[in-house]
């Protein structure tokens, strides 16, 4: 299967433990591309991992689009030293927190945030790993 199919799942399984119903389009970039998307949304020159944008709908729903850069996962997975498989995963459960609407603040509070919390409940549940 597709890596894109793959994380799509993953966003898939993150909606339905939040009890949403979602739709999730999941796009991988490369380096140049994702700098870009970033830069041109948000303002900011520095390449980052997963953007991502969910489109409440009138029904409940939640209509999302997930951009990946796998090549800045799998350096993250480096230099955490753990598998890529198991970054891979964490960028798109967070990709799917934030299109389902959650946030965190920026810098050292971000990793003791609740959606950073909720975000490492899910990679622990789905066994750490990308399938």
């Amino acid at each position: 299967m597709p890596l894109e199919d793959r994380l799509a799942c993953v966003a898939r399984r993150v909606a339905r433990g939040e009890g949403r119903r979602a739709t999730f389009s999941v796009t991988c970039l490369d380096a140049e591309d994702m700098r870009r998307l970033h830069r041109r949304w948000f303002g900011r020159r520095r390449l980052t991992d997963v953007i991502a944008w969910g489109l409440p709908q009138p029904d409940g729903s939640v209509v999302g689009d997930i951009y990946v850069c796998p090549d800045v996962a799998r350096a993250h997975a480096r230099a955490l030293d753990i598998a890529p498989s198991e970054e891979l995963l964490r960028v798109a459960v967070h990709g799917a927190l934030h299109a389902l609407g959650y946030d965190h603040p920026s810098g050292e509070r971000r990793t003791r945030s609740p959606m950073w919390r909720r975000q490492e409940r899910y990679v622990q549940s789905f066994g750490g790993r990308l399938r």
